[in-house]
C-alpha cells in the first residue's frame, strides 16, 4: 500500500460552500485512537500518510500524530487552510518531522464561497517560506463555484515567487466527479499548466486533467481501496473523500486480502474522477506494469527538447527505437521500478 489519508478531526474553522468534508461541531478523535490507526496502517505496509480534515491543525495533539507516523518510517503530509499557522506553529511542525504541507488557496479576495484567499493567507505563506523545513505546495482550484477563475493563475505565480510548488485542482461534485469547465476556466487551467510544474504534475495533466478540463472521460483503473485508503474520523476505510461508504470496513478488520481484492475492483466513478491523489497513485502501477505504454500516455506528442530530463531518460530506455544496445539499461531500470 502506498498512501493513506487520515482524518483526526472533522471540524473546520471555515465553511467553504463547495466543500463537503467538514462540520462545525465534531470533537477531535482521541489521540490514542489515531495513533492506533497509524500503527495499523504501518502494519499494512503504508509508505505515506497524509493528515486532512476538516482542519487538522485543530487537533490538540497533531504534533504527536506526526511523530508517530515518522516513527514508523512513513512520510507525513498535512493538508491545511493555513489560518492557524504562525512562526511558532511552523517550528513545532519542523520538530515533529513533517515532510510535506499543502495549503489550499481558493481566491485572491475572500467571498461568500471561500475565505481561503491569498489576501488572508499571504502572511502565512511568507512565514512558511521563512521557517518551514518541509516541502510546501500551494493548491488552487478552478470550477463553477469559484467566481474568478483567473485567481488560480495569480495564486500559482505567487507560490512560484516564494519558491513553493503549486498544483491546481478541478472542482468536483459530491461524488468526486467532474463539474464541466467553461471556456474561460479551461483557458486559465491551461495557462497554469504551462508554468513550470513538477514531473508528476505534468504527467497528471497529460494523463487525466487535459481530458477532464474538456469534459471528456478517462480510461484508467482506479486503485483506491488498495494502493490508496481514506480513513474517516470513525476509523472506517473508504475509497476516497468523495466515495465515503465504500467499502466502509473498519480499519482494524482491513487486511491484505482486502487490498488485493480492491486492486482489481472497477469503480464506476473513475471516468470523470477529479481526485488527483488517487490518480497519481494509480499511475505508479501503470508505469510498473506497462512502462512503454504508460510513458506515451503521460507525455503524448511532446517535442523531445520540451520534455523534463527524467522523461527523456525514461523515453530513451523504453520507447521503440531503431538503435540497439539498451537492453541492459532497460533491464536495470525495470528492476529499480520493481517490475518483474
Amino acid at each position: 500500500m502506498i498512501e493513506a489519508q487520515i482524518i483526526p478531526v472533522r471540524r473546520c474553522n471555515l465553511s467553504c460552500t463547495y466543500c463537503n468534508e467538514f462540520d462545525s461541531s465534531s470533537p477531535p478523535v482521541p489521540t490514542e485512537e489515531i495513533l492506533h490507526r497509524i500503527d495499523l496502517l504501518a502494519a499494512l505496509g503504508t509508505a505515506v500518510i497524509t493528515i486532512s480534515g476538516g482542519e487538522p491543525l485543530l487537533h490538540p495533539e497533531l504534533d504527536e500524530i506526526i511523530r508517530r507516523i515518522r516513527g514508523h518510517g512513513m512520510l507525513a503530509g498535512l493538508i491545511t487552510n493555513g489560518y492557524l499557522l504562525t512562526p511558532e506553529r511552523i517550528e513545532r511542525l519542523n520538530r515533529a518531522g513533517l515532510d510535506h504541507l499543502q495549503i489550499s488557496v481558493d481566491n485572491v479576495l475572500p467571498d461568500d464561497v471561500s475565505k481561503k484567499s491569498l489576501k488572508v493567507v499571504n502572511k502565512k505563506l511568507r512565514s512558511l517560506a521563512k521557517y518551514a523545513e518541509f516541502d510546501v505546495n500551494v493548491n488552487s482550484v478552478v470550477g463553477s463555484s469559484i467566481r474568478n477563475s483567473a485567481d488560480a493563475l495569480v495564486i500559482s505565480r505567487r507560490a512560484s515567487d516564494l519558491g513553493f510548488s503549486s498544483t491546481v485542482g478541478l472542482i468536483h461534485n459530491v461524488s468526486g466527479r467532474l463539474e464541466p469547465l467553461s471556456e474561460e476556466q479551461r483557458s486559465t487551467y491551461e495557462q497554469i499548466q504551462r508554468l513550470k510544474t513538477p514531473f508528476h504534475t505534468s504527467a497528471l495533466y497529460n494523463r487525466f486533467h487535459e481530458n477532464l478540463a474538456r469534459g471528456l472521460p478517462n480510461d484508467w483503473h482506479c486503485r483506491a481501496g488498495s494502493r490508496y485508503l481514506y480513513i474517516c474520523e470513525d476509523g472506517l476505510v473508504h475509497y476516497c473523500s468523495q466515495q465515503r461508504g465504500y467499502p466502509g470496513i473498519p480499519l482494524e478488520k482491513y487486511t491484505r486480502e482486502h487490498l488485493k481484492r480492491e486492486y482489481h475492483t472497477v469503480k464506476r466513478c473513475a471516468p470523470y474522477c477529479t481526485i488527483s491523489c488517487v490518480q497519481r497513485i494509480s499511475m505508479i502501477d501503470e508505469l510498473r506494469e506497462k512502462p512503454l505504454e504508460a510513458i506515451t500516455r503521460f507525455f503524448p506528442s511532446k517535442e523531445h527538447d520540451d520534455m523534463p530530463v527524467a522523461v527523456r531518460i525514461l523515453t530513451w530506455l523504453f520507447l521503440p527505437t531503431k538503435q540497439g544496445g539498451r537492453r541492459f539499461f532497460r533491464s536495470a531500470a525495470l528492476r529499480l521500478l520493481g517490475v518483474r
